[in-house]
């Protein structure tokens, strides 16, 4: 397990970098579905068709 230790004055953090790896890989994700989703959108309004990539 990689963790990170942040000292903060008296306050102590403990990062899980697996934890926030994952979490940013999801929000990656979401992002590029959400972009796929606008370019799906923008086809219909222009009439060209636009292939998904996944």
């Amino acid at each position: 397990m990689s963790r990170k230790l942040i000292i903060d004055g008296n306050a102590v953090y403990e990062i899980d970098e697996k934890c926030m790896l994952k979490k940013k890989l999801g929000e990656l994700k979401e992002k590029k579905i959400t972009s796929d989703e606008k370019r799906a959108e923008q086809s219909v309004v222009t009439g060209k068709p636009n292939r998904l990539k996944r």
